[in-house]
């Protein structure tokens, strides 16, 4: 089968998936459908054979079994699998949600910035259109009250009017298309400022909202609904806790119980996952709330510089007060981001509510009579129980064991299976107990795990392997703890369907190597070449002949009996190298070497011979 065919049968399984399911009365998601049927193939329940291509048959059994999965609504498991799938899509950091919104702005602004960078008006009309034109950009940035009322157009104009009025309009068009869209921003920036500033004054500043009024209670409510959301989801994981490891311990279910421990393990898996979102809705709100602390002070003292600079003065410089404008402004956008992302926050509060399986599963009067006379212990009270049962290192030393005392930012460790016992999770048919840290964590081919026992702690460490396989093929039974435990990385071979691409199939093995380049730079240390240096000796002897001065000089040579016959010897030494010692007091000196030449020594003309003696020495004084 080739890529495309491939691809295409992909398609239309979702596609008749999906039909069959609205002609059920259900509309799901593509990527819903798409995660169902990746979990159907990855069952070993439904005997897929992910290596050979699927026949008509296997097609047909895999739509069956993915719309049977996906019509049981009162299952836990796909409303789990629904909750996860609704956060993925519809979650978005802080940060990433500002920037969403500060590109939504400049999008909307595009048309009209484009109008007014572009925009060659010559006569009075035009010029008085184009005025209008940056009056609108203004108002609209800023977004300090509706750009619809008179009253905020007629502030927003006098204000701009005393920073920028239309007399400038000439400067302004002369200007290139990048200094335009800087000067349109710095403008919004000032005369928002402006605005700001009046409304604190109370000179002004209509349909402006009280932001960090407004703050100051949506704040506090929001991370109180997210702690009591919060408890409650805790609470319920706590008793279903309970109550699995009561049923735990009995060889099978009673027959009077009213729920299938299947169902009830489900219902924890369902609940758990509820409180890990939360849990980050909850660290988002309250960082939101220290930022919002922030932007409150800064604003204030910002304002307090502003009115001492303004009222002190009767003349101000605008280079004094222009920057301080513009800073209120920031501050100010900065206080309507955090409420853009509180606002997102607590509206997925209620979103994941409709996903919630545990409540509707067993009635509080159900709940209570099954754990009459049961304790259920907090997620706190469990560690505080086995704190205390510490790992012995020198009982288990051929692993590499963590404590808080030795290791540096231990809370920060990140822990497999989000914290989880993966030894339980095996040995109890997947219970899941939170791990404690405290007791030793374990550190196996770079991964940390945390146990709820010191026991199990060295029941997974002998056989580490084996159970890290085991929690993976459970979470192959058992779809929603892939999101639940992060498990991620195992199932690496899993692409998901919005980022497949033409010719792959539904799974792809992990590929395990790759090419990797590197950029050096081409000389790291520093250049240590000698100039003067040459390796030719003629060139050499050419400069020796240049120090000597011997253009007066006649060169003679002459045989002689010994030298008969006798060829030029030459050898080739190293010369020492360089020694330097460092004393209390450095010296040197730097003396011509004596160099003497002596002629005649080969006789001459003469019968006798006349040696001349001289001195190549060069003067000191040189």
């Amino acid at each position: 089968m080739s890529s495309t065919q491939a691809e295409s049968v992909i398609r239309n399984i979702i596609r008749e998936i999906a039909q069959t399911c609205l002609s059920r009365g259900q509309t799901l998601s593509e990527t819903l459908i798409a995660f169902m049927v990746k979990a159907v193939v990855l069952d070993p329940r439904n005997h897929f054979n992910v290596d050979r291509t699927l026949t008509k048959q296997d097609v047909q059994k895999l739509i069956e079994l993915c719309v049977d999965r996906l019509m049981d609504q009162a299952s836990p498991t796909l409303n789990t699998i629904k909750m996860q799938v609704y956060f993925d899509m519809n979650y978005t950091s802080p940060r990433e949600f500002v920037e969403m919104q500060q590109k939504v702005l400049q999008s909307r602004l595009l048309s009209l910035s484009r109008e007014i960078t572009d925009c060659r008006a010559q006569t009075r009309e035009d010029l008085q259109g184009l005025y209008s034109k940056i009056v609108s950009y203004v108002m609209q940035r800023s977004n300090l009250g509706p750009a619809t009322d008179i009253t905020t157009v007629r502030e927003t104009t006098a204000a701009l009017q005393s920073v920028f009025p239309q007399s400038q309009l000439a400067t302004f068009m002369s200007l290139v298309k990048q200094d335009k869209e800087k000067q349109l921003t710095q403008l919004s920036l000032i005369v928002s400022g402006i605005r700001l500033f009046n409304k604190d004054s109370k000179k002004g500043g209509e349909g402006i909202q009280n932001l960090p009024a407004i703050l100051s209670e949506a704040v506090p409510a929001a991370v109180s609904d997210t702690e009591r959301e919060l408890a409650g989801a805790q609470r319920l994981a706590w008793q279903y806790t309970a109550l699995l490891e009561k049923i735990s311990e009995q060889d099978t279910g009673q027959p009077e119980d009213p729920v299938q421990p299947d169902l009830l393990k489900q219902a924890l898996y369902n609940t758990r996952q509820h409180e890990a979102f939360l849990k980050f809705i909850l660290a988002d709100v309250i960082l939101c709330a220290k930022e919002v602390s922030r932007l409150q002070t800064d604003l204030m003292t910002r304002m307090m510089l502003l009115k001492d600079a303004v009222h002190s003065n009767t003349a101000v410089p605008t280079s004094h007060v222009f920057p301080h404008f513009s800073a209120v402004s920031s501050l100010w956008a900065g206080l309507e981001a955090e409420m853009l992302i509180l606002s997102m926050l607590t509206n997925l509060l209620p979103s994941l509510r409709p996903f919630l399986s545990a409540p509707s599963l067993l009635s509080p009067e159900q709940m209570e009579l099954l754990l009459h006379g049961l304790q259920v212990p907090t997620d706190t009270h469990r560690s505080t129980v086995t704190t205390e049962e510490r790992v012995v290192v020198s009982e288990m030393r051929s692993c590499e064991w963590c404590f808080p005392e030795s290791t540096t930012n231990f809370e920060n460790v990140p822990l497999q299976y989000k914290g989880f016992c993966g030894f339980t999770l095996v040995k109890k048919n997947g219970l899941l107990l939170p791990g404690n840290p405290s007791i030793g964590v374990l550190k196996h081919k770079e991964k940390f795990y945390a146990f709820s026992s010191r026991s199990a702690a060295y029941e997974f460490a002998c056989r580490a392997d084996e159970y890290s396989a085991a929690v993976v093929e459970m979470a192959k039974r058992r779809p929603e703890l892939i999101q639940l435990l992060q498990l991620h990385q195992e199932f690496a071979s899993v692409t998901p369907y919005s980022e497949m691409q033409s010719g792959q199939k539904l799974l792809v093995k992990v590929i395990s190597k790759s090419d990797a380049s590197i950029q050096t730079e081409i000389h790291p240390l520093e250049t240590n070449i000698v100039t003067s240096h040459e390796w030719n000796e003629w060139e050499l002897r050419r400069k020796a002949i240049k120090l000597a001065n011997l253009r007066n000089k006649v060169t003679r040579s002459m045989q002689t009996d010994l030298s008969h016959m006798r060829r030029h010897n030459s050898t080739q030494t190293f010369l020492p190298k360089d020694a330097s010692s460092q004393t209390k007091r450095d010296g040197e000196s730097n003396v011509p070497k004596p160099q003497v030449y002596l002629c005649g020594l080969r006789g001459g003309t003469s019968a006798a011979t006349n040696m001349t003696k001289v001195d190549l020495t060069r003067a000191v004084d040189e």
